[in-house]
This record gives C-alpha cells, structure tokens and sequence, in this order.
C-alpha cells in the first residue's frame, strides 16, 4: 500500500518505470496552517470498505487500514490460511513510527473546543501503535506472538528483523510482519519543517526527492504500509508454499551519537549492515544490490555513502545501489516494509529500480545509484538498509531460494 499504487504489482511495475508518487498535499490546507512544504507521497484510491466495514473503521486512524490491507494481501499472495490447527503458531509483528498522529491532532481541537466529555471512547484505541497488530490479529485469527516495534523510521526492518527471530527462536512457525504510517498531517509537517528535515521544492513535486544527488534539500513525508509472511522453511515446505525469497540476515545497531543526526562517518550504519552480512554467513563482496535508506537529505546520504565505502571497500564501487524513496517518498514507519518488498522483487527478478531525480552528482556521494533507468542484473542477495532517529539502525539481507 503505497503512493505508487495499492498492490505490490502496481507498486513494483511504477518502481521500474521509473514514476513518483510525490503531489500537492491533499490531506489538509497547507496554506492555513502556514507549512513550508506542500507537497507529500500520498496514497491515492484508497478504500477502506473493501475489507472494512463502516462500523470497525470508526475504531481505526488510517495507519490500521493500511496496515490491514497490506496484510490481508500478503496471506492471500502466500495461500497460508490460519485455522484451528496453526493459529497458535501464526503470531503478528506490524509496527508504526508515530502512529495515529491524524487522529490525535482532531480529537486534542475536539477537547479544546467541545470539552472531554466530546471525546469518542475509541480514541485510544484508534491511536496507539500497536493496534494495527492487534486489528490483523483479530482479522486473521492469529494466536501466537503479537507485537509492535517502534523504532521510528527503522520500525519496518526492525519489526521484519524481530519476527525472523521469533521463528528462529521457535516462538512461532509463521509471522506477518511490517511497518504502516499515515501522518501527512499540519503538525508533523510542521514539526519536520521546523527540524528543516523536509523538501521545500513546492514547485516540482515530482523532482523533489532526490537521494544522493547534489541539489537534495529533505525528504518528503509518505503514507502506506508494507507487510511480509515469513515462515520457517520446513513449515513453509510442508503446506507446498511458492517461496520467493530466503531472509537470512538481520542486523541492528546504534549510533550512541545524537537524537536525529546520524553518526559522523556512518559507524553504526557500518556495524548494522556487517551485522545483517555476518548473520547470513556471507562476505560485503556477496552482496548483488543494496537499498539504501536514502533518504535526500544532505547528512543522511553522505553518512550512508560513507558506511558503504566504508564496509565494503573497492567493492562499494561496485555494488548497485537505490533509494526507491525518490519515487514513495519517506514512509517513516513503514518504510523498511515497503523497501523489504522492493529488494525482495530485485532478487525475484533481476531488476534493480532506479533512483530518480538524479540530475547532479555530488561529489561527495559518488557511488552506483541506479540513476534515473531500472537496471536488469544477476541480484543473488539484497541488503535492505534503515536508519531512524535516536540513532537506530536496521538491516535485512535477502537471498534467492536455492531449493
């Protein structure tokens, strides 16, 4: 569930030609709330009384549609159906960065306005983050593990990284995991605004994000939600599963630096993705692509081009890499489940997607992204990089599945 399409056919085919999701924001006024930036990566056509009924949607912000929408089409793609014979051994690990942000902001003019007594009895329910685990759970029927990571922008991979482990630890046999967001709202733009973190480019929507180019000025706020079934092999073997990709290793670290910058040089980024490479018993020269978390802004990127160069040496110069946020903008919280599903598609099919908008290489990031073309090339393994503030950092590393 993305700004480039409401499946992950529609999603992926947009990634590879090359298309942004990025528009004027439609959500709110940004002219009566006096935000600098206009712009955002929303989700467009999207229907909730598809799956929802009127009556349950009055007990969700968007963040939970979102998230149960994802996950209702990962079980369908998958063919796993829990019943009274797994649903023990199926548990849910769905995260968000800020949760029910919207939701938060119109009852807190309720309360100013109306009073308390105004405030609807599903507020709390409809905000915390850790109800669009809780809504799948219920939707599916899911009885093991139930859970929620936020990690901030990392709170994807970390959920996806935390379910791997659950089934390694035997807690589970199969887990539906991933990160949603909705938060194109006055007061997060105009939070981010004040940290000067988001582009102002009002005026070219669609250029406006611009991972690891020169004339990058911040990222653009995305919504959506990305959602995996992970499932032990022999679990997955024995109900006759089509696998499409191995996860075979998670990585996490911290910068111990400061609360929204990343550390100088990238050190933790080094130690996360050597992490997530030593874990799958394999070499930094093994990996075929890396998507990056990329996110257009000046640090960030620099930071990351760093790590890379830092980790993999000559090799950095070697390995493609893409940050598909030039086209979904930054999904915050869901960004690592989205992004997972996008190395997963490069290792599927060969094809790496471009980074776009990249018009004036900085010489200071001056490694292979995939500018502006999808690139089709032998991808064996995908690394799937992102970093949050409070300096935490994630990574995942996918393979193709040798029977």
């Amino acid at each position: 569930m993305t700004p480039l399409g409401l499946t992950v056919d529609e999603t992926w085919k947009n990634m590879v030609e090359g298309r942004s999701g990025v528009g004027p924001v439609t959500k709110f006024d940004p002219a009566k709330w006096q935000v600098a930036t206009r712009i955002a990566a929303e989700v467009k056509g999207f229907d909730p009384m598809l799956r929802i009924d009127r009556k349950e949607l009055r007990k969700m912000d968007l963040f939970i549609p979102y998230a149960i929408f994802a996950a209702m089409e990962a079980l369908e793609q998958s063919g796993l159906i829990v019943d009274e014979s797994n649903a023990e051994r199926v548990g849910v690990v769905i995260g968000a960065g800020l949760g029910g942000l919207p939701m938060i902001e119109e009852i807190a003019e309720v309360l100013r306005t109306r009073g308390a007594r105004r405030i609807t009895p599903f507020f709390i329910p409809m905000v915390i983050g850790n109800m669009a685990s809780g809504h799948v759970s219920i939707m599916t029927g899911a009885k093991g593990p139930n859970s929620c990571v936020v990690t901030a922008c990392a709170t994807g991979t970390h959920s996806i990284g935390n379910a791997f482990r659950m089934i390694q630890y035997g807690d589970a046999d199969a887990m539906i995991a991933g990160g949603t967001e909705s938060t194109i709202t006055p007061l997060a733009f105009g939070g981010f605004n004040s940290m000067k973190a988001i582009s102002v480019r009002n005026d070219e929507p669609e250029r406006a994000s611009r991972p690891f180019e020169k004339d990058r000025d911040g990222f653009i706020i995305g919504e959506g939600s990305g959602v995996l079934i992970l499932e032990e092999l022999e679990f997955a073997r024995a109900r006759g599963a089509r696998i499409l990709a191995e996860l075979t290793g998670f990585g996490m670290s911290s910068d111990a630096y400061h609360i929204t910058a990343p550390a100088e040089g990238g050190a933790g980024a080094v130690q996360c993705m050597r992490s997530a490479i030593k874990d799958a018993g394999l070499e930094p020269g093994d990996v075929s692509y890396i998507n990056a978390h990329g996110t257009s802004t000046p640090y960030n990127d620099f930071n990351e081009t760093l790590a890379i160069k830092s980790l993999f040496g000559e090799a950095a110069y070697k390995v493609p890499i893409s940050s598909t946020k030039s086209m979904t903008g930054h999904l915050l919280g869901a960004a690592g489940g989205v992004e997972a599903i996008a190395a997963i598609k490069a290792v599927m099919e060969d094809m790496i997607p471009p980074t776009i908008n990249y018009e004036t290489p900085d010489p200071e990031c001056d490694l292979d992204y995939v500018p502006n073309v999808a690139r089709k090339a032998e991808v064996t393994t995908a690394l799937s990089n992102t970093y949050g503030f409070g300096g935490t950092n994630a990574s995942l590393l996918f393979r193709k599945f040798l029977p």
